[in-house]
């Protein structure tokens, strides 16, 4: 009897080695995409000002600042850190110059046209500050002279 017992018990662990071991765990589920008031942040966006008339294109892998007055500043373009209604990027140009873009989730107007923009932009390019507005490149140019700059949802 005991020698049917060992057989079994051999059986068993065998046929437990021949299913592969322990099984494989589920791939980790995808992290959603970092969005502030609206607008998803791994897509390009744009931050723009008036008085001096200034841009930066957060382009997915470059911060590009261009204004009528040179020089243009590029960076490379980090993960941006996200707390609460704020979205921070910290990078510095090829020169060294420290380069940061904060964006907060409050409504803003550029004053100088009637459109109205769903994040305020606070940039900083070594002593110089600039403040102004932000949405999705894609939203900014596909909006009017006027009114909300929004953000399109995907047809479903």
């Amino acid at each position: 009897m005991r020698l049917i017992a060992l057989a079994a018990a051999s059986v068993l662990a065998l046929s437990a080695c021949s299913q592969g071991g322990e099984p494989e765990a589920a791939p980790p589920a995808a992290e959603p995409a970092p969005t502030l008031a609206g607008v998803d942040l791994t897509k390009p966006l744009r931050a723009l000002g008036t008085e001096p008339f200034w841009s930066v294109e957060l382009t997915g892998t470059e911060l590009v600042y261009t204004s009528p007055e040179p020089p243009e500043h590029r960076a490379t373009q980090p993960r941006p850190v996200v707390q609460g209604t704020t979205a921070t990027w910290e990078s510095k140009t090829a020169a060294g110059t420290a380069f940061s873009i904060t964006l907060v989730a409050t409504e803003c107007s550029d004053g100088m046209s009637d459109r109205t923009y769903p994040l305020t932009a606070m940039v900083r390019i070594g002593e110089t500050s600039l403040s102004g507005c932000a949405a999705s490149a894609a939203a900014i140019m596909s909006a009017g002279e006027s009114g909300p700059v929004v953000e399109t949802q995907p047809a479903a």
